[in-house]
């Protein structure tokens, strides 16, 4: 808060502007409260300091030809400082100080030194120092010039001060003026960055008012208040190789799962981005091969030109026995919080020499598609590497296009819908479930009468006969695109006439629409009037398909749901498994997670008979991942039927690692500047370590199959803000962390018909912890820290599917007996 009274008052004013008597001294009273604190604290609480001064003003000139414009002399004096909440002696950083000795005595005769203001119309056009003062100086003068900005009538416009150019509104009656400033307007020369998904990014809610209490038309009292609260929509002292020895323990691969492993990856990054290149290459060259891949991924999140630069040397993209090393550097690549054009370059360079391994070839060009859809996002689609990058993925060779199509999914770029259209018609269907679970990524707004018709083709099979998961996808995305009314109609009427357990599947997810409320839902109901299709032999079918939707959060800024959508093939073996989870906040969409594991051509292994269209399949599983809208690289567990008996015989059960590492989540940085002319430096960090892995097993003996996904996580959230006046800095950290395990199993026991199917979706009891610390620290003297903690236990729980499951599972489970 800032006050500036006037101690005497003006008798003198036009009606055009406000004007200063000539000849006449004008003394105010001038004040700051800057104060810190958690939005749950307290005022008392607060970390911060307050200062007042004495400020002299008189006229210096008027402008003979306008009197509007007059230069005024202005001067502070008797300059305080102390703190903004009371302190003990001993917690008092003030105590025993005088205001020489905190600013020294050059500052506090700059500060004391008189500066001038060209004021026109009450509005300050400049402001006048000596060159050589300090900034801090210059930027408190600033802030006593601000509390001068006003206008003795109503109206909107664009002011600049000491927070910078923004749109202010004025509201004037005869006595008062009320100037609002449009913080979210403001514009000035302070650089910073931010995360590009809302979802992950962070909410800022600001005001700035200033009351001017006005006697005989001219300043009597002016009272300004400003709030900043700033919060995440999810929560240099050393060497950098001292702190990597500090922290290199919490980054082995055993401890990703906990808290102390992204807090210690968050540690780095800030000291990895004061680096040069030649101090991370050491780090990296004097690197155990346990902790190396977790260093390379704080190495790439980092993001500057030396952290870039150190990574293209350390990998040879030639060899390929660094192939792990390699993907991680790329996955960080695709996970960057606001990655640059050079990145991107890097990338497009290294895709055009010589690699070593065809997964690592595969990966650079799916994750050039993510860095492609985040320069997008901050409008550099029209960028030259970005141009560059899509005549790369159009004109790709066709032995490769599985690769191509998975890059396009992840650019999102709206030129490549008409390709990934005609790729969902294609006779392959691995292309075909590709480009229909791109489409199905983009705005609906995107998908064309078009391109829903040729969807429509894949579905009802108007020209060639398609697997089952394909014609499934394309049912999801018709469904999830603003469909007709008629398209609606004619996805229910095919119920009945599809394979059985395809059958069962379109039934699960229609209810499913219904159930959650879906966009299509309203005219689902529509549709389902007609009693033609709405009747029992058509909503009766059997089968252990099931789609399934929840809410795994809701509540405050943040939604997060989750999706099970579960596919049998005829035999009664899984043919597509799909589980999702989405974030939204504030009208964004962020897909967090989503593990698909498919299988197919395995009916041969119990003597049952494929369905239509999958008779010439070749035997495969594997699994795709697509984290935080990153898709990645598909993991086979085994391709052809040599591959699969020696797979089964040799199966430990261990389960097949997906991703593996730490990624840098939430990365904002801003400065605030204040109307007092103080700056408030803010900096928010999420970091996740992330243990994804996923397995199939499948007994004949037991004639049991069971898949598998574990997930293992630990978030850390660190907020600081800061606010550095050089000679006096008081600070606030806020951080939280929680570290939690989540496993879907899908078990199937086909020993009898029908089939026993068994899905759960497991969370375990987990840990939350939150700090708060505060410091107030003169340039020396001992500085004052205040910290305050709270741990809790957020109960497991086994998220709800249908009643229908639940029934399955007991069965599956007294069988096992």
């Amino acid at each position: 808060m800032f006050c500036l009274a006037a101690l005497t008052k003006c008798i003198y004013c036009a009606s055009k502007g406000p004007r200063l008597d000539d000849g006449r001294l004008y003394r105010f009273r001038y004040g700051v409260e800057l104060g810190l604190n958690h939005p749950k604290g307290t005022a008392k609480g607060s970390a911060g300091f307050q200062f007042s001064s004495d400020v002299d003003i008189s006229l210096a000139w008027r402008n003979p030809e306008n009197q509007d414009d007059q230069l005024l002399r202005v001067q502070i004096s008797n300059f305080q400082i102390q703190n903004v909440a009371q302190r003990s002696r001993k917690n008092n950083i003030f105590h025993d100080t005088t205001t020489e000795s905190i600013l020294g005595r050059e500052k506090l005769e700059a500060l004391q030194r008189p500066f001038m203001l060209l004021w026109r119309m009450g509005k300050v056009r400049n402001l006048y120092t000596h060159k050589a003062e300090p900034m801090t100086v210059k930027n408190l003068k600033r802030g006593v010039a601000s509390m001068l900005m006003m206008q003795l009538n109503s109206g909107k416009m664009i002011e600049a001060d000491a927070s910078g150019k923004c749109l202010v509104e004025y509201k004037a009656t005869k006595d008062q003026v009320v100037r609002t400033k449009r913080m979210d307007s403001c514009k000035n020369q302070e650089i910073g960055f931010t995360t590009h998904s809302q979802v992950l990014g962070v909410s800022e809610k600001s005001t700035s008012v200033t009351v001017i209490t006005l006697q005989d038309g001219f300043i009597k009292s002016a009272v300004a208040e400003e709030t900043h609260v700033l919060s995440t929509n999810a929560h240099q002292t050393t060497a950098l190789m001292d702190t990597w020895k500090a922290i290199r323990g919490q980054l082995e691969p055993k401890s990703l799962s906990k808290s102390s492993a992204p807090r210690s990856f968050l540690t780095l990054i800030q000291q990895l981005r004061k680096a040069s290149k030649a101090e991370i290459l050491k780090v990296l060259r004097n690197c155990s091969k346990t902790a190396l891949p977790q260093l390379v991924d704080a190495v790439t999140s980092a993001q500057t030109a030396s952290s870039l630069s150190a990574m293209l040397e350390f990998l040879d993209f030639s060899k390929a026995d660094g192939m792990m090393l390699q993907e991680r550097f790329l996955y960080a690549c695709g996970f960057a919080s606001h990655p640059t054009e050079s990145m991107l370059q890097a990338l497009l360079d290294i895709s055009k020499g010589k690699i070593g391994s065809n997964d690592i070839k595969e990966s650079v060009v799916i994750i050039m598609g993510a860095l492609v859809q985040k320069l997008c996002r901050k409008g550099g689609c029209d960028l030259p590497v970005s141009s560059l990058y899509t005549l790369t993925i159009c004109f790709g060779d066709e032995a490769e296009v599985q690769m191509y199509l998975l890059a396009l999914k992840n650019s999102l770029l709206p030129e490549a819908i008409p390709l990934l259209a005609r790729y969902a018609e294609s006779e392959t269907g691995a292309f075909s479930t590709i480009a229909i679970t791109a489409l199905q990524r983009y705005d609906p707004l995107l998908i064309t009468s078009e391109v829903r018709q040729a969807l429509n083709r894949v579905y009802h099979q108007n020209r060639r006969v398609y697997e089952k998961n394909v014609r499934a996808a394309a049912a999801d995305v018709i469904l999830s695109s603003s469909p007709s009314y008629m398209e609606v109609r004619n996805l229910l009427l095919s119920i009945g006439h599809l394979p059985h357990e395809m059958n069962k599947y379109m039934l699960s997810k229609v209810q499913d629409i219904m159930r959650f409320e879906m966009p299509a839902s309203k005219l689902v109901q529509k549709a389902m009037e007609d009693m033609m299709i709405h009747n029992y032999d058509r909503f009766s079918k059997l089968g252990s398909s099931s789609a399934y939707s929840g809410f795994m959060t809701r509540g405050g800024d943040v939604v997060s749901t989750y999706s099970l959508d579960i596919l049998y093939s005829g035999s009664g073996i899984m043919r597509r498994s799909i589980m999702n989870i989405f974030g939204q906040s504030n009208g964004a969409l962020l897909h967090g997670l989503q593990v698909a594991i498919e299988a197919q051509g395995l009916e041969s292994l119990i003597a049952a008979t494929p369905d239509e269209g999958e008779e010439d399949l070749e035997s495969f599983a594997g699994m795709s991942a697509l984290l935080m809208d990153v898709q990645l690289r598909p993991v086979t567990f085994f391709k052809g039927y040599s591959d699969l008996m020696s797979k089964m015989f040799s199966m430990s059960g261990d389960p097949i690692n997906v991703v593996k590492g730490l990624i840098l989540l939430t990365d904002h940085s801003q400065v605030i500047p204040l109307q007092s002319g103080l700056r408030a430096a803010v900096e928010f960090q999420g970091g996740l370590g992330i243990d994804i892995s996923g397995g199939m097993e499948f007994s004949l003996w037991y004639r049991e199959s069971k898949t598998s996904v574990n997930n293992r996580g630990a978030l850390v959230v660190v907020g600081n803000v800061t606010v550095d006046a050089d000679f006096l800095s008081v600070s606030l950290e806020v951080s939280f962390d929680m570290e939690a395990a989540l496993d879907f199993i899908t078990t199937v026991q086909f020993s009898n018909y029908p089939f026993l199917v068994c899905m759960q979706m497991d969370k375990t009891t987990f840990p939350f912890r939150e700090s708060v610390s505060k410091v107030e620290k003169l340039a020396s003297g001992e500085p004052f820290t205040w910290q305050r903690s709270r741990e809790q236990l957020v109960p497991g729980s086994e998220f709800p599917l249908h009643q229908e499951n639940s029934n399955m599972c007991k069965k599956v489970f007294d069988s096992s007996w």
